[in-house]
């Protein structure tokens, strides 16, 4: 049962499977397990806040939920204001969200609009509108979005049964960053963060993490001056190579970003036998178009010719 299922928005939420990586494991000299967050309804890590988010603007009387989205905010958004019956008024930078992730808005029945600008312009109109009577922004800084995301914590440390010596996931807006800090600080864990964000902040090609001025920069700087937090800045090629290991050495096919807690784990030299969990945020359908799936081969429908094809 899904952490969130009192909920009567519920789609499932949470459950995701903790996935141990036995491959990966051996590179790096650690217990890694991966958290398998892509497999939440909408396909994101999302669905664990949004459901609550939008649960509780629906009892505040809302009309509508607004949000600035790289992808994963307007699919979850949408999904969840249609099941409370409100209008879901969802903003992207133009040109810069994944088919897919606009397909499920639009499937929804939100109403997408592409900002001629950034992700950090489409999310200070959306606040701007979140002050609005009738409107409830549901971007991570709503903080029913943050309650409801720390519920990976909790199945994190049921699951493992234990606390992990550390936890990795991507840095984007910084919204996850703080749900996880938070939920361990409400379970008296002292697991390490360690968080990967892209060098190319504003034009990575892991598009869900494509976000020039995080909206929780302060927080997670806080974060990190205490101790509880590490950033790693990665390059383009760093977030490629993570994000085809995972796929090709553990069979888990994840969106870009969702490989930057993976990618991070390259920069940390003292890990030897440390328990590691890496946060997956993202399904890789979520971004198919990523995939180079190159030139396909055509055999005649003889055995010959596919075993002289397979060398």
């Amino acid at each position: 049962m899904g952490v969130n299922a009192a909920s009567a928005l519920s789609l499932g939420e949470g459950s995701t499977p903790l996935v141990p990586a036995r491959r990966l494991q051996e590179r790096f000299g650690v217990e890694l397990h991966l958290k398998c967050d892509g497999l939440n309804p909408t396909g994101s890590f999302k669905d664990r806040g949004m459901v609550v988010a939008v649960e509780r603007a629906a009892e505040a009387g809302a009309r509508a939920v607004v949000c600035a989205s790289t992808g994963n905010t307007a699919a979850s958004a949408a999904a969840y204001a249609a099941r409370a019956g409100l209008e879901a008024i969802v903003l992207t930078p133009a040109g810069a969200t994944a088919t897919a992730k606009r397909a499920q808005a639009r499937a929804a029945g939100a109403r997408l609009l592409e900002v001629k600008g950034s992700f950090d312009d489409a999310l200070r109109l959306c606040r701007e509108l979140g002050q609005r009577e009738g409107f409830v922004l549901v971007n991570s800084l709503n903080p029913d979005r943050i309650e409801g995301q720390k519920t990976v914590v909790v199945e994190i440390l049921e699951q493992l049964g234990t606390a992990p010596g550390l936890i990795a996931l991507p840095f984007g807006g910084g919204g996850n960053v703080s749900a996880v800090a938070a939920g361990l600080a409400e379970a008296g864990a002292s697991s390490r963060i360690v968080v990967g964000q892209a060098a190319e902040r504003a034009t990575t090609w892991a598009s869900a993490i494509r976000i020039g001025e995080p909206a929780h920069a302060a927080h997670v700087a806080e974060l990190v001056a205490d101790g509880g937090v590490e950033v790693v800045t990665l390059g383009e090629d760093e977030l490629r190579r993570a994000w085809q290991l995972l796929s090709h050495e553990e069979g888990v096919f994840c969106e870009p970003a969702s490989a930057a807690g993976i990618a991070a784990l390259e920069h940390l030299p003292d890990l030897e036998g440390t328990t590691v969990v890496c946060i997956v945020t993202g399904h890789g359908l979520k971004d198919a178009g990523a995939v180079d799936d190159g030139e396909s081969q055509t055999v005649e429908a003889t055995l010959e010719a596919v075993l002289e094809a397979i060398g």
